[in-house]
């Protein structure tokens, strides 16, 4: 890694860590290559991907070393497997004691507790880049994963020459998600369909789509470009006939799950509809992906039993060395002592002489609601927070400083500052790729005002760098 400066548009200097492929990039942008500047606005993308994503295109991708995401993939897979064997470790096998150990309302406790058991490795890491490695904020288990169809951005930059000789100049190397799920649902019905390619059912709890229909759609033209079909609808739409499942007239081979125990709990009906899905799951006559065991570890609150000192004898000193380089210090929000730093301390009281460094996230917040960053708030304010925090069962978690990602502006060849968050795919092989959303610097703590942006990843090779 080398530190290099760009000029910014003010004539200030902001230094950054970087990488030869980066600085290439960068200065061949400022030296004002349109080839590359306007790659993302030349790219062939689908008519349904320009609805849902056309306007929040970062102007270029980022990059990253193949041995840094070959390094965080492997311990992410040994973090899921840790992650998903906390009812056996700490609780004998009692799932309905795991659950109430996160604060787990009672009835979707008792939902999730039908269904015990290791989940199927599949999910999507939020993880921070600090400038020497990927940290992990967030573990998305389950498949209702957002982001998936922004991997086209990528396969089509590909189709860009100026951006297909940078690539082939500079070895990169790009992971299409969408790819690597479509084989993974070729592989888990192939016993059902015979070998067939299957028809995928896109299934959302019975309020519907509401503003995502157009990401869903999207997603629907990425999997056609994969030679699957998908076809789109709520639980309360599937039908059965000759023990099949039915959506909208074709018959299902494999649901991928959008609704939660959530839905079961709040919408009247979807626990009625969910039961046929899971009686024909359980038969052999569709696939269901993923189970609702994946909703057991996709709560944060499992995090904080992960990264709780008082907790590791559970783990071995490698697992917790693992658990330590990957997860910023997490803690649920609760009354009483805990180790931060070396030191025994009073949870909430060390929580509010430490604001600045500290987040403050609801358990089931979606999208960025609820959270609220120490460092962004006033003390009574972070004081309010915190006592809400305890009520409503939030946790607590070590803020990690995002290394700043520079774009030069295609329309005025300025450069801004980003933030990327990147979305870490992974499945049962292994590394899945990755999405990227960003938001200007200044912009961060808004994680999802108008100015934010989506982007693609694209690996570089050792020596690179």
């Amino acid at each position: 890694m080398t530190d290099t400066a760009i000029t910014d548009s003010a004539g200030t200097d902001s230094a950054v860590t970087t990488d030869r492929v980066t600085d290439a990039y960068l200065r061949r942008c400022l030296a004002g290559d349109r080839g590359l500047l306007d790659a993302v606005a030349r790219a062939p993308f689908g008519q349904a991907f320009l609805a849902a994503n056309g306007d929040q295109l970062l102007p270029r991708p980022l990059f990253l070393a193949e041995e840094t995401v070959g390094r965080f993939s492997a311990d992410l897979a040994v973090f899921f497997d840790l992650l998903t064997s906390l009812p056996e470790r700490l609780f004998d096998g009692d799932t309905a004691g795991y659950c109430a150990a996160l604060g787990m309302e009672r009835r979707r406790a008792a939902i999730l507790s039908r269904h015990p058991g290791r989940p199927e490795r599949y999910g999507r890491v939020d993880a921070y880049h600090d400038g020497e490695s990927l940290r992990l904020l967030e573990f998305n288990i389950g498949s209702a994963q957002g982001g998936i169809d922004r991997s086209e951005i990528g396969r089509m930059l590909l189709r860009v020459d100026a951006f297909a000789e940078f690539a082939a100049e500079h070895g990169l190397v790009h992971v299409h998600t969408g790819e690597k799920v479509a084989r993974l649902y070729r592989e888990a019905a192939r016993e059902l369909t015979g070998g067939a390619d299957p028809v995928v059912g896109f299934v959302e709890s019975d309020s519907g789509f509401g503003p995502y229909e157009a990401v869903a759609e999207s997603y629907v033209e990425m999997m056609a470009a994969q030679g699957l079909e998908v076809v789109l609808g709520t639980v309360g739409e599937l039908t059965e006939r000759d023990g099949r499942l039915f959506l909208h007239g074709r018959r299902i081979d494999l649901i991928q799950r959008h609704f939660t125990e959530n839905e079961m709990v709040t919408e009247p009906g979807v626990a009625r509809a969910a039961e046929r899905v899971f009686r024909a799951h359980d038969a052999g006559r569709v696939v269901l992906w993923t189970s609702l065991r994946s909703s057991l570890y996709h709560n944060k609150a499992a995090l904080a039993l992960m990264s709780d000192s008082r907790l590791r004898d559970a783990f071995t000193a490698e697992e917790a060395e693992l658990v330590d380089r990957v997860l910023p210090w997490t803690r649920l929000l609760t009354p009483g002592e805990t180790e931060a730093g070396g030191e025994t301390v009073d949870l909430l009281g060390y929580c509010r002489e430490h604001r600045e460094s500290l987040i403050l996230k609801p358990q089931r917040s979606f999208r960025g609601q609820g959270i609220v960053a120490g460092w962004a708030t006033g003390d009574q304010n972070w004081a309010d927070a915190l006592a809400d925090g305890v009520e409503q069962g939030a946790l607590v978690q070590r803020r990690v400083v995002r290394r700043a990602e520079q774009v030069v502006l295609p329309e005025t060849g300025e450069v801004e500052e980003y933030a990327a968050t990147w979305g870490v795919y992974l499945v049962p092989d292994g590394y899945a790729g990755c999405s990227l959303r960003t938001m200007p610097i200044d912009d961060e703590v808004a994680r999802h005002a108008p100015t934010r942006r989506a982007g693609a990843v694209f690996q570089f090779p050792a020596g690179a760098s």
